[in-house]
């Protein structure tokens, strides 16, 4: 009676005890090289990065807004910001249209000041809908034109709306400075 290579279907006809021990042996190889490959597969899949979701595009985009304020780059910053941006900024006493969402960055370069650089502490992201809220503080070092450094540190909230294109845009926010605790 034949014997089969159950993985494969190809029959083995047993002839002797050594072609007997052989065809099993091959049969056992086939059967570990065949769980090797599925493990590998299997393994691809959970290691591949997860998609990208519409919270990780956003919290791209608070990333590089910090970087257009640390070099400066005022025309990319203001793309962040949609046409009806309404935000109230710490240093406001009254809330902001996006006409005046340079004005801080304005105020600290006319002091002199220039951002050193940052870090920003991720709190929540929360999507709903079509619109991303993000929550976070920013640890900000800041060096005056005697070089004395000073950090502030604040608290932010930005919501984010895609445009027609696609493309995320604040469409309103609010800042306020940390406790005494930094937090």
């Amino acid at each position: 009676m034949p014997l089969l290579f159950e993985s494969i279907g190809v029959p083995c006809y047993p002839r002797s005890r050594e072609f007997y021990k052989n065809c099993c042996e091959d049969d056992t190889m086939i059967r570990i090289g065949l769980c090797m490959m599925a493990a590998v597969l299997c393994a691809s899949k959970l290691a591949a990065e997860p998609p990208s979701t519409d919270g990780d595009k956003v919290w791209a985009l608070e990333k590089a807004y910090w970087h257009y304020v640390q070099t400066e780059d005022l025309n990319r910053y203001r793309l962040l910001w949609h046409a009806n941006f309404l935000g109230w900024p710490y240093m406001s006493p009254e809330p902001l249209g996006k006409d005046h969402i340079t004005d801080w960055m304005s105020g600290f370069k006319k002091n002199g000041d220039t951002l050193k650089s940052y870090d920003l502490e991720q709190l929540s992201i929360q999507e709903t809908g079509e619109i991303v809220t993000t929550t976070y503080r920013v640890h900000a070092r800041w060096l005056n034109k005697s070089g004395t450094e000073r950090t502030v540190v604040s608290r932010i909230i930005h919501t984010w709306l895609p445009d027609a294109a696609g493309s995320w845009q604040i469409i309103s926010g609010m800042s306020a400075l940390a406790n005494s605790e930094g937090r």
